[in-house]
This record gives structure tokens, sequence and C-alpha cells, in this order.
């Protein structure tokens, strides 16, 4: 499967260049992979495709990407009657939409921040500290893979490139081999990107070790896992944040108070994500104003979003058009801020960031 098929065309203005050109790399490119693979793979054996749901569920502007899919559908049914009775078993996997594909972020409108703008935006922070000389630990997940790979970029950006790379699987519960190897290797900062307790894991490796290095990472940082995890080890932790659950203007305040009423003051766990759902709600119900017939699926709502008519005043930020239907993405790198860990909490990491999200921030 490749990005060729995830192109934003309109029908009317549809080449058959570029039809033929999807075509030719999801389906013609099937069958002779398949074919090759008869040949040489041994018997009892299996063979795979990657297909889509838009084989089966048609999508306005995608008559490329379903008529070759559906295709591959059809390749895998009849090669799976056919060489399943010789020992081959042909199947096929739809994934569905994964996060950091260019489908995704080009098809699917997000409010959260991207990793892809988390990554740089961090990186321009540790930059602008005088930290040039950076570790990076990413777990051995689509999401430390993919984060990795942001991470790689950012610094090359900055003509810079990590001084050790740590990889790692969920659940490992000691890093000290690795934490020796980046302190030898001489590293100022620790950019960790993982999703659960391996953060801490990373933390109190370092403070077993004596190692006084900053620990920087993604909006993971700010979660349980990691400051009930890491307990005073959390402490300093540089993190990229679209909210922090202070009362830094009237609407994070009244979003706050509210909270603390229904919840009768119970910890909020994770502002930014509460933040960024009440926010997405929010979004949903604005363009549902845009749906006139009252015709509710997948097409109609993303078109709604894609048009919306009326600014939302939110919580993480003012939204006007957040989305259009060349982009997707809700919040740009202007509207994050650095968080830091202090006392089993995140606060804002420069007191200008306090100041400034006195106002709500807007999308560039």
């Amino acid at each position: 499967c490749t990005s060729i098929g995830d192109r934003k065309m309109v029908i009317c203005v549809h080449s058959p260049g570029g039809f033929r050109s999807v075509v030719d790399t999801d389906l013609m490119g099937t069958y002779p992979v398949f074919r090759a693979g008869f040949d040489i793979i041994g018997r009892p054996g299996s063979m795979i495709a990657i297909t889509s749901g838009l084989a089966t569920h048609p999508m306005p502007q995608q008559v490329h990407a379903c008529a070759a899919k559906a295709g591959v559908n059809m390749v895998i049914k009849v090669l799976a009657m056919e060489w399943g009775q010789v020992g081959i078993r042909v199947n096929g996997i739809s994934p569905g939409p994964i996060a950091g594909s260019g489908g995704l972020d080009r098809l699917i409108p997000t409010l959260p921040a991207r990793d892809a703008i988390q990554a740089p935006f961090v990186v321009d922070d540790i930059v602008k500290r005088g930290w040039t000389k950076v570790a990076v630990f990413a777990d051995t997940t689509g999401y430390g893979e993919a984060g990795l790979k942001d991470v790689e970029k950012a610094l090359e950006a900055k003509k810079l490139k990590a001084v050790h790379i740590a990889r790692f699987a969920i659940g490992v519960k000691d890093l000290s081999a690795e934490l020796k190897a980046a302190r030898d290797a001489g590293a100022e900062v620790v950019f960790s990107y993982t999703v659960g307790q391996e953060n801490a894991v990373i933390a109190k490796g370092r403070q077993a070790l004596g190692w006084k290095v900053p620990q920087v990472g993604a909006w993971t940082l700010s979660f349980p896992f990691f400051i009930d995890g890491a307990k005073e080890a959390a402490d300093g932790a540089l993190m990229a944040q679209t909210f922090i659950a202070e009362p830094s203007n009237e609407r994070r305040a009244s979003f706050l108070t509210a909270y603390a009423r229904r919840y009768k003051g119970a910890r909020l766990t994770v502002p930014m994500a509460a933040a960024q759902s009440y926010d997405a709600t929010y979004l949903l119900m604005y363009s549902l104003f845009g749906v006139r017939d009252g015709t509710i699926n997948g097409p109609v709502l993303k078109k709604a979003l894609e048009n919306m008519a009326r600014t939302y005043y939110g919580v993480v930020g003012t939204y006007e058009k957040p989305f259009s239907l060349n982009d997707k993405d809700a919040i740009t790198q202007n509207m994050l801020v650095m968080g830091m860990v202090k006392n089993g909490a995140v606060t804002f990491a420069y007191p200008e960031d306090a100041k400034r999200n006195l106002f709500v921030q807007r999308k560039q």
C-alpha cells in the first residue's frame, strides 16, 4: 500500500493518468508480488495483502483508491480459493486509519497536536536552552517508531544528530545500561518517546545513576504513568502542551471550575486530553449545525467539519474554520507551550507562556 492512493482528487477534474497511477500501484502492484511469491514460498505457507475499508465503503473523491482496493480484495479471494488447494493460505488485512500516515493526516480532521508538530517544537526549545547533545529513547511500538523519525527530522533541521539512540519494548523495567551508554556518549538531555510507564523507568534510572540531565518529550510526559510512577524523579521534565490546568484566562477558569464542581474536586488526570476532548465535542456539535437534511454519515460529517460556519471559542483555542479540504489540523505549533512537571503537576515552563495564555490562541 502506498500514499499515492491518498491523493485528494475531485472526480470532476480527475485525470485518467491520475486514476491509472493509483490502480497501477495498489492493484497491479499486488498480483505480481503474489505471483512471484507462489514460486518460492514453502508449503504450507501464508501470503497477506494490506487492503482498505475503501474496498467496500465508497468515499467521495476516492474513486481511484476505492476501485484499486476493491480489485485487491477480489485478487485475495480468488487466490485464496485457488492456492488454498496447494497449501498456500491467502488473506487480506484492513488495518483502518493509521496515525502519522499521509492518508490520515490529509483526510481525517484532527484536534490534538500531532507528534509531527510536537517534536520540532520541543527540539526548538532544547536548542534555545543550549542543549545540543541529545539522546533519544523510543519504544518499539508504532508510536515510538514514528516519534523517533520526527525527532531525528527535527534535529536534522537544526543540523544536529542524536548522540545516542536507545530502543526498547513496552513493559521494560530496567534501562540502566542504555542510560549509561547515553551518559558516556555525552548526552545533555534525554528525549523520550513512549506511551506508558517506560517514561518513569527512564526518569528513575537517571536518578539512580545520579545523572542530572533533563528529560523532555511529547505530551505523554504529562500522563500519570510518568508523573505518579517517577514521583520526585519526574520533577523538571519538559513536554509540549496545548493546555495547562491553571486559570490563565476566563475560559480556562470556567472549564476548571465546572470540572471541579461536577467531579467534587477530583484530580483532572490528564488536563490536556480533557480540554482537547471538550473542544472536540463542541466542534463536532458546531459542525452538525451545517447538516441541513438530517443525513448523518462519515462523508457528511467530514464535509461539515471542513465547512464550519460558526467560530467556536474553546478552552484550548479559538477555532475559526479549523479544518478545510486540504488542512486537517486544528492545532498549529504557535498554540503549543512548554509544560514542566513540578511537585506532581504540570505547570508553565516559562512565565512568558503563562502571560501569553491570558489570551486564547488561534490557529496560524
